[in-house]
């Protein structure tokens, strides 16, 4: 799993790359930290090469959300796969994300 984030004009923006499964999940949670940091702005989360996500992954996506909410953020999910999809409508996600 792999997780780059760039930044440009008040949007934070992370490419998850691969399979964000409980093992990596421990190893994102720290890649994450500049963007709780930067909460206050908007925060993409580009899941177009995202191919598996585990419970302990949507956790991440929730402690982010959370966060944004607390600082007057908001976080805004593209790319997501039809498997992917399916997870967020089963998990109630798509209700809780702004998805593009």
């Amino acid at each position: 799993m792999e997780i780059f984030i760039t930044q440009s004009d008040g949007t934070m923006t992370a490419r998850l790359v691969g399979r964000l499964d409980t093992p990596a999940a421990a190893e994102v949670s720290q890649k994450v930290q500049p963007l709780l940091d930067n909460a206050d702005q908007t925060i993409v989360l580009d899941c177009s090469e995202l191919t598996y996500i585990s419970s302990s992954g949507l956790r991440i996506f929730l402690t982010i959300r959370k966060a944004a909410v607390a600082q007057g953020g908001k976080v805004v999910i593209e790319g997501l796969s039809t498997e992917i999809r399916q997870v967020f409508m089963m998990t109630g996600f798509l209700q809780l994300f702004e998805i593009v």
